[in-house]
């Protein structure tokens, strides 16, 4: 109605169309004019309706001002200025035909609480630093529509491009809301198919196998590839593109890519667009170069890029690495190698001249390193091979980048960057080092197929006071294990490049066999004793470790199981456990010599490790004898992720000792080697080698005697062995992001090993034998004898109590003799039973499998699932293990 007065006085004082005025005739008198609208002034002012804003703050905001003049558009834009400031909910203006002007108003509520409802797969403290409303702040619909959008963006970033957002407001009194924000999440939008269009050489799966992303299958549940990203997207073209290249198609383009969302929004179909064009191979490759050391034609003749082979990117990438780097190690720090191409599409070659532009030979002007707030410099220098003022070498520098890797102190990915120095010849290397934390604190429970319940408890700090010294405590609780130590290692003696270290300790370790579920123990070995160590490098990669240690140990056996009259009863042990107990001192003097260059201690991927090591018992003490043994491993990175390993480890021990006597070995069974689970997979622990199997004597169903032949309910006691190998080839498989993320480290491998050359001992009992009524021969019993060597017997007097005899019939009278038919009950001292020397053979054993790792919620975790192809008789197969709690 306001709009329409001017328009109305507009229309009334507009002129007549021409027409009209024609037809008008001339004695009618002419229409009135209207006089102009009286100017309108306001009168009195106010604003209505507000609560905790002042009327004048409101005024404060519109150009209304009592006294001054207005129009109905002066109104409007005061309630547009109004609206604007994001203040009110509803604004109304009344008095505009008298000048009584009154602006009502209702304010926007406060918002109490801003809620998420929802909300799974991101956490609320992401969201909430996301959007604009806060506690406390003024409800405006604009800034809630442009939440919605920012959390749907948050949704899709994750890849959830099905997520919706749907606000509420809930009213409260004192003009108050909460306002709510009910997210449905959706499933995360994978990509259901991926399109190649244009490809002639290679097939669709092919080409799909060089993209990060990848499409939706059940067997990639632990993928993270498989759902959309953008980024992605352009990431995968260039992958495209570096495939293409490395096979020879110089020309190769993706025209277009293009992710299309499905109409449900859950999946994307990814299309690509690509023209492969000609294949090229590689023209004549020469190399030019400035630097007068360098002969052209020489370092041509080395290089992998042939004429005539097909054009490959990577190859030339690899060469222009490879000449930077022999120039590196002329002390040439900032070479620049440049290829240049000559394409004739003609005939499809590809011509390539890298020329070496001119270079000075630099040296180290500094070293510099930052970063390092706890470790002190010295612990970084001096794995630097490079000092100030020696000539650049770039094998030096990555020997050195490696080195400081190894210690385990600093993030992964440390490199040592190189940048110009204060003159053309001069180099700075910048070491700028991140710390993480080496203190480790380990308080775990866990279950091990080996041990049953583990409680474990270790503390170690691997940079002691910044000085790179290790100090360790640690404490092992289980069924059948229970250990102390303590350790303290100083690398740099007085700064000198000598390591020492000491260990304290003492370990009780019982020894087992099972009869069928459950497992027994045998004898028990306590050692408790020291150990000090020491090294010195002779070369880069070798070095020399030496060692003394001394250590008292108790073994002994169960006296209510194997014991009788206070006396090793061999029947129940048998000999080769009679024959261990005692307690003795073992004083011996070792050294290793080590040969390694490993790109990493902690989880190589290149390199070697050899180690020989001999031990020397004799030193005093009880015991006597020299163990020898030989360790190696080689690593391999193969690419996409793929390592590959192969280790070997061997061992002898020669006792230094006259006979202990027929049948006993001169190594102690505590001081042989032993081998099963877990270090040879497929095997039961101490599965293999020597071991001594007793079968025990039973009678079927109809009578008959017949030995036990259930493994399970066969003692079997294993002996260990003076000799053993063991071989193993691995394969670690690269998984996933997520996968890794998770920190889950699939292998699958092969092993070969063996145990052997144990004396064979000597049978522990011969029982006697007699023939039944069908010519089968019985194992009897041995009976208990007395210490005259007769057999015992016992009869129930006339008081009812059993009384022992050497009578086997009647009863004995005053002088001795034997009154009486009626046989006496003979005394058992053992059933019968046969033992069987089994496994000590050299021939190999050989085993399969898969394993995982996966540094799970409760500790480090290894499955393995493995099978034992090669076995010798008497050998412990087992399929799958497992430990959780423990470090491997």
């Amino acid at each position: 109605m306001l709009a329409g007065v001017p328009l109305a006085a507009a229309a009334q004082t507009a002129p007549a169309p021409a027409s009209a005025r024609a037809a008008t005739p001339a004695s009618a008198p002419a229409a009135p004019v209207a006089a102009p609208a009286a100017i309108k002034t306001i009168k009195s002012l106010r604003v209505d309706g507000t609560q905790r804003i002042e009327p004048e703050t409101a005024l404060s905001y519109t150009k209304l001002r009592q006294g001054q003049a207005y129009t109905n558009e002066t109104l409007d834009q005061a309630i547009k200025d109004l609206y604007a400031s994001d203040l009110f909910a509803d604004v109304t203006i009344a008095g505009a035909d008298t000048g009584d002007i009154v602006i009502r108003v209702r304010e926007n509520p406060i918002i109490n609480r801003v809620i998420l409802e929802g909300n799974k797969r991101l956490k609320e403290d992401k969201i909430t630093k996301e959007i604009r409303l806060k506690p406390r702040q003024i409800f405006t619909r604009s800034a809630v529509r442009a939440d919605v959008a920012r959390i749907v963006e948050l949704y899709r970033r994750q890849g959830r491009f099905a997520a919706s957002v749907e606000p509420k407001m809930v009213s409260l009194d004192q003009n108050r809301v909460d306002v709510v924000f009910e997210i449905t999440e959706g499933p995360k939008s994978k990509v259901r198919q991926i399109n190649i269009l244009g490809n002639e050489v290679f097939s669709d799966s092919k080409l799909r196998a060089q993209m990060a992303t990848k499409e939706a299958r059940f067997f990639r549940f632990l993928s993270s590839g498989t759902s959309y990203d953008q980024d992605r997207l352009a990431y995968d073209q260039q992958k495209l593109r570096q495939f293409y290249l490395t096979e020879g198609y110089a020309d190769f383009r993706v025209t277009s890519a293009v992710a299309e969302l499905t109409p449900d929004r859950k999946d994307f179909i990814i299309t690509y667009v690509v023209e492969e064009g000609p294949r090229y191979k590689f023209g004549d490759v020469t190399v030019d170069s400035d630097i007068r050391d360098f002969d052209g034609k020489k370092l041509a003749a080395t290089l992998p890029v042939k004429k005539g082979d097909w054009y490959n990117a990577k190859m030339v990438e690899d060469t222009v690495d490879n000449l930077s780097e022999t120039a590196g190690l002329f002390g040439y720090a900032f070479t620049e190698v440049s290829p240049e191409f000559q394409r004739d599409r003609d005939a499809l070659t590809m011509s390539i001249n890298f020329h070496i532009g001119q270079a000075q030979r630099t040296y180290v002007e500094r070293v510099d390193i930052t970063g390092n707030t706890q470790t002190q410099d010295k612990v970084i220098r001096r794995e630097v091979r490079l000092a100030e003022g020696d000539a650049f070498n770039s094998f030096q520098v990555k020997r050195s980048q490696d080195r400081i890797n190894s210690l385990g102190y600093f993030q992964d990915k440390f490199e040592i960057k190189q940048t110009p120095g204060s003159a053309p010849d001069r180099v700075v290397l910048e070491s700028n080092v991140e710390e993480k934390s080496t203190g480790e604190l380990q308080l775990s429970a866990g279950f091990s197929s080996l041990e049953r319940f583990i409680i474990q408890a270790n503390i170690t700090q691997n940079n002691f006071r910044g000085k790179g010294q290790t100090l360790r405590a640690g404490v092992n609780y289980s069924s059948y294990s229970k250990s102390i130590e303590l350790g303290f290692t100083e690398p740099y003696v007085f700064d000198r490049n000598i390591a020492l270290g000491v260990d304290i300790f003492r370990r009780d370790f019982n020894a087992f066999n099972f009869i069928g579920t459950d497992r027994n123990t045998t004898y028990s070995q306590v050692s408790t004793g020291f150990q000090v160590r020491t090294g010195v490098p002779l070369t880069e990669y070798w070095q020399l470790a030496g060692r003394y240690t001394f250590s008292y140990d108790e073994v002994g056996l169960d006296q209510a199981t194997f014991f009788t009259n206070g006396a090793c009863d061999r029947l129940k042990a048998g000999n080769y456990l009679c024959d261990a107990l005692g307690n003795r001192l073992t004083s011996s003097v070792g050294y290793s010599l080590i040969f390694d260059s490993l790109n990493s201690r902690l989880r190589p991927t290149a390199g070697q490790r050899f180690t020989f090591s001999q031990d020397f018992a004799g030193l005093g003490g009880d015991v006597r004898y020299i163990r020898t043994r030989l360790e190696g491993s080689k690593f391999w990175g193969i690419g996409g992720g793929f390592v590959a390993s192969l280790t070997g480890e061997g061992g002898y021990i020669h006792s230094l000792e006259s006979s202990r006597g027929p049948g006993i070995d001169k190594i102690r069974i505590t001081d042989r080697f032993y081998l099963g689970e877990p270090q040879f997979r497929g095997f039961d622990i101490r599965g293999v080698g020597p071991r001594v199997l007793r079968q025990y004597y039973t009678n079927d169903a109809s009578g008959k005697q017949v030995l036990v032949t259930d493994r399970d309910q066969i003692v079997d006691d294993a002996l260990g062995g003076r000799a053993y190998y063991l071989g193993k080839l691995e394969l670690e498989i690269p998984l996933g992001a997520g996968a890794r993320e998770l920190g889950l480290r699939p292998s699958i491998y092969a092993q070969v090993g063996s145990l052997f050359n144990i004396t064979r001992p000597l049978p522990t009992a011969t029982f006697p034998t007699t023939t039944d009524a069908a010519g089968n021969t019985i194992v009897l019993p041995l009976p208990q004898r007395d210490t005259a060597g007769n057999p015992l017997f016992t009869y129930v007097n006339a008081g009812g109590l059993s009384v022992q005899t050497s009578c086997a019939a009647g009863i004995p009278d005053a002088s001795g003799a034997c009154n009486g038919v009626v046989p006496n009950s003979p005394l058992i001292a053992s059933q019968p039973f046969k033992e069987t020397f089994l496994g000590n053979s050299a021939q190999p054993r050989v085993s399969v499998g898969i394993g995982v790792n996966w540094n799970s919620p409760f500790g480090p975790l290894r499955i393995d699932l493995a099978k034992a192809l090669v076995t010798q008789p008497g050998d412990d197969k087992k399929l799958v293990t497992f430990n959780v709690g423990t470090q491997f």
